[in-house]
């Protein structure tokens, strides 16, 4: 299968079909409407192989997980999803393993209401770029330079059920047989936290999500905002199977620092609090609240209840 064909018959129709595309894939370049009174945001994420997965990965689960982890990043800003483009690096053309991986991606940009535009392919060893673009309000992204001394820290979700996936998937702990296909889900199908993002566009000041852990990601915020934090780590959300599958002081270290949970991290004002929970309920993804900011610029502190909490460890980091 030559690079055109598989193109052709594997990416030509990924993700649903928008009627804001005036031309998609099959040309030098794509062409869409950008609604009027919207701003464009662009992400861009990598994955390489023995880096970001496993040789042995399910291709499904890996063309899921990139446009996840892409659309995220546009959840993060409040961003509505819409257009996608995949640069593709393959050592060689395996039909089986391509048919399997563009389902994947496809199922998923569809389930986000996403179109695969463009892209390219080329021979080399296997990695995956993807471009995602969204819309938002003209004004109304949301950013991580936003967060005030005073303002409320708050998550969404669970976190640490990816990083304890990970090891599972590596041999390198056990967890029962009723705890496993919650972890393995959290791990290889990750979800995005579209909806929520975009109901956070005038309740957030700054926001982010969780890719990296929390303890390695929340800096980022605090430095582009310039202000501090105190994260109080009995609040941490964890599963029940999180729990159940290792000791306290594990648990902790995964929800701190282990990544790839891809639950949004915001802040909120005192004065937006009470509307927090009125207009979060109808999208069923709990958020706590985990701690508060403050003036102490750059300076992230941990406690524990009332008491201090020494952690040094931080989230992941290529370089």
């Amino acid at each position: 299968m030559g690079e055109f064909e598989l193109i052709q018959r594997c990416f030509a129709e990924a993700g649903r079909k928008r009627t804001d595309v005036a031309i998609g894939i099959g040309d030098d370049g794509a062409v869409v409407q950008v609604r009027d009174g919207c701003d464009l945001v662009i992400t861009t994420d990598s994955m390489v192989e023995g880096i970001h997965f496993f040789p042995d990965v399910d291709p499904r689960s890996l063309g899921h997980k990139l446009v996840a982890v892409n659309v995220s990043d546009l959840a993060a800003m409040g961003a509505e999803p819409c257009w996608l483009s995949l640069a593709l690096t393959l050592p060689k053309v395996d039909e089986d393993w391509l048919v399997a991986f563009a389902e994947g991606l496809s199922e998923t940009a569809d389930y986000y209401n996403c179109q695969l535009i463009g892209g390219d392919t080329t021979r080399g060893p296997l990695s995956l770029t993807m471009i995602a673009k969204g819309l938002v309000p003209k004004g109304k992204a949301i950013t991580r330079a936003g967060a005030q001394n005073g303002d409320y820290l708050y998550v969404t979700g669970t976190l640490g059920d990816a990083a304890l996936g990970l090891q599972l998937v590596q041999n390198k702990v056990e967890i029962s047989k009723k705890h496993r296909a919650h972890i393995l889900q959290r791990f290889h199908y990750p979800t995005a936290r579209v909806a929520l993002g975009q109901a956070l566009r005038n309740i957030a000041s700054s926001a982010m999500d969780v890719s990296d852990g929390l303890a390695g990601d929340l800096p980022h915020i605090l430095r582009r905002s310039k202000v501090g934090a105190v994260v109080d780590v009995s609040k941490l959300p964890m599963s029940q199977a999180l729990k159940d599958s290792c000791s306290a002081e594990q648990a902790l270290q995964y929800a701190l620092s282990g990544g790839e949970d891809y639950e949004l991290l915001f802040t909120v004002p005192e004065n937006r609090r009470g509307s927090l929970e009125v207009l979060l309920s109808p999208y069923g993804v709990p958020v706590t609240c985990i701690g508060r900011i403050t003036g102490a610029v750059g300076k992230l502190e941990f406690k524990q209840g009332e008491l201090p909490f020494i952690y040094q460890h931080q989230g992941f980091e290529h370089f």
